[in-house]
């Protein structure tokens, strides 16, 4: 290979791997509280790089909201106990997340607590632990 074509091929290699870090920016959640919801599950999405799922939370004045929460890979989640039928639209569940900054409803995965009473819990998407 030409010197100058393995100078470019580093280059593009190495503005790649910036691109691939730089979208685990966990800026947007609140890493330095909690917060609990409780509600019911309308969409788990398992797939990658972040497992994803709803939650339609009732507020205290009656209107429903519904929460966005970012989870790990399914590898990951795998270790931790869950599988792809952990949860599935209309469990009633309570999760904690660190939510978002801007206060919208969302937030990184904390824990969760299924219909049966079995807590899991495991780590935040990459983003959220740094």
């Amino acid at each position: 290979m030409k010197p100058r074509h393995t100078v470019s091929l580093a280059a593009g290699l190495m503005a790649a791997a910036g691109l691939a870090s730089a979208h685990h920016s966990g800026a947007m959640f609140d890493s330095t509280r909690t917060q609990t919801i409780s509600g019911t599950v309308t969409e788990f999405n398992w797939v990658n790089p972040h497992s994803s799922f709803k939650v339609e939370v009732t507020g205290a004045d009656g209107k429903s909201v519904v929460w966005a929460i970012e989870m790990n890979t399914p590898q990951n989640l795998v270790r931790e106990g869950w599988k792809r039928t952990t949860i599935k639209a209309g469990d009633k569940v309570t999760v904690v997340v660190r939510p978002l900054r801007d206060g919208q409803p969302g937030g990184s995965y904390v824990s969760i607590k299924l219909p049966d009473g079995t807590m899991l819990t495991g780590p935040a998407p990459v983003a959220a632990q740094r």
